[in-house]
């Protein structure tokens, strides 16, 4: 494969690349960084704080985690993750995490460029993917150190950008430029292409390859070449998009891939109420645009009650943002305040004490407590909103009926699902229901636990949010099941050569 520079497509691509990478979120940057030679070891004097795992591991010191046995390493885990690959590799970066440990990783990494697998990453933006759109002073969910990816702790690399590190969550603009850096840092660049756009992601049976072989081969050989070519392009994918230029314009392109890797995340299409209303101007689906909205002065002077719809993280950020810049918020959620799903139980508070104060006002400041009635936050829970307004009125419902409420904006924060308009029926094949959208909770991709390739559809490979690892600790579980499995293909493939070879002489 000819050096791909970065930001570029090659202006003659190889016939068909081994992967083409759809997303270059964490998911994307990570499995590239295995995919181009980097290998994980145990450490030198490691010994791993769960003693069965730590016996397994002492069997095969030799050899990387990418060349053992996944399945064996990962049985009797258990973690914050469906997938036992995710859970595995996040107990060797983070020992006993969820118990409060802080135990370094017990793995270290070597660069071996003889297990480079040629690969494109393809994204909208710069390396990060949506975290670059992720503004604002909010801190991460997750500690600055669950947020790092291989090989480069976010602490040594925080340390020169700010005075101050002794935070251990981070902005989405500090985790937005380290995801950037890290490509640069790991020399990743050339698989990585910004500004691209997929159409479409199809099989594709490539008629040229056979006239060509048929044209050099003999006769005697047409049928089985093209009964052999037929079975073997037929696996591989048209991976077809544009690549936005600098002037604006686009400019198309066409890959082929032997596979294709699912990496783009869960952002792309915010959740609906699906209420009259709903496409109202004064009505948004994400944060970023009503900061923006902030920024802009749109609520100079005394406004009305901000309309908040959600009972998640986003929707907490959303209150807390509104909170400090001195707006009132009305918060409507269906869920009762004590539902033990709600995502605040699974926080502990002295890491998150925003979002318990968040969850505090929640249970604590309902409508029905009559001195709140002009408070700066009032929630209506087990609430669900009807109708938007143009007057900017709000119809919402709850078991007293309904109410009428006057707001200044809108924002719905329920979730958000994946766009996979690209793929055939919109990628509903492949979701553990079949005939559904694929979302991250109720109907993620369906995978081989172990390879991360889906079971309906061969050569297809999911990670991150798409199979259900929302948080980055787990989604780097993906990339080493994937390049283990593409590992072993290609050790396969090549012992076939070798025996062909051995046959003929």
């Amino acid at each position: 494969m000819p050096l791909v520079e970065e930001s570029t497509l090659p202006a003659d691509p190889p016939l068909t690349l081994p992967l083409v990478i759809l997303g270059n979120g964490p998911s994307g940057i990570c499995l590239s960084y295995m995919l181009s030679g980097y290998r994980p070891y145990l450490s030198p004097d490691a010994m791993h704080p769960n003693p069965i795992l730590n016996s397994k591991l002492e069997e095969a010191r030799h050899l990387s985690i990418i060349d053992q046995d996944l399945e064996y390493l990962s049985e009797g885990l258990e973690g914050r993750s469906s997938n036992p690959v995710a859970v595995l590799f996040d107990t060797l970066l983070h020992p006993d995490a969820d118990f409060g440990y802080n135990y370094p990783s017990v793995l270290q990494w070597k660069l071996e460029q003889q297990h480079y697998i040629p690969h494109l990453v393809l994204g909208k933006g710069p390396p990060g993917g949506a975290w670059h759109a992720m503004e604002g002073s909010m801190l991460t969910l997750s500690l600055g150190d669950w947020m790092e990816l291989p090989g480069l702790t976010f602490k040594e690399w925080i340390a020169g950008k700010r005075r101050n590190t002794k935070s251990d969550r981070a902005t989405p603009e500090e985790i937005a430029s380290y995801y950037k850096q890290y490509v640069t840092i790991m020399g990743l660049q050339r698989n990585f292409v910004e500004n691209t756009y997929i159409t479409s992601v199809s099989r594709l049976y490539r008629n040229q390859d056979v006239d060509e072989l048929k044209h050099a081969s003999s006769q005697s050989l047409l049928s089985d070449i093209e009964s052999g070519l037929e079975i073997a392009t037929k696996r591989n994918w048209e991976v077809c998009g544009y690549q936005r230029a600098a002037d604006g314009s686009h400019l198309p392109f066409c890959l082929f891939a032997e596979c294709v890797a699912l990496a783009t995340g869960t952002f792309d299409s915010p959740a609906r109420l699906e209420v009259e209303g709903e496409d109202l101007p004064f009505v948004y689906h994400s944060l970023p645009d009503f900061e923006v909205a902030i920024s802009r002065g749109t609520f100079n002077g005394n406004v009305d009650h901000v309309l908040i719809v959600g009972a998640g993280l986003t929707a907490a950020d959303a209150v807390l943002c509104a909170h400090n810049n001195k707006l009132p918020v009305i918060h409507v959620f269906r869920r009762h305040a004590s539902d033990s799903g709600l995502i605040f139980k699974q926080l502990p508070k002295n890491l998150y004490p925003e979002y318990h104060k968040v969850y505090h006002m929640m249970c604590t400041q309902s409508h029905t407590t009559a001195s709140n009635l002009h408070s700066t936050y009032v929630s209506y829970p087990e609430h669900c909103v009807l109708s938007l307004r143009p007057d900017k009125k709000c119809v919402i419902q709850g078991a007293s009926g309904l109410k009428v409420l006057k707001i200044s904006v809108a924002l719905i924060l329920i979730g958000s699902h994946p766009n996979l308009f690209f793929l055939k029926e919109q990628g509903q094949s492949i979701g553990h229901i079949p005939h559904q959208p694929i979302s991250c909770k109720g109907n993620p991709v369906h995978i081989n636990p172990y390879t991360y390739e889906a079971t309906k559809e061969p050569n297809l490979f999911a990670l991150g949010p798409l199979v259900g690892d929302n948080f980055i600790r787990f989604l780097k579980g993906g990339a080493l099941g994937i390049t283990r499995c593409l590992e072993v293909r290609k050790n396969k493939k090549k012992l076939n050569v070798d025996s062909e070879v051995v046959d003929n002489v």
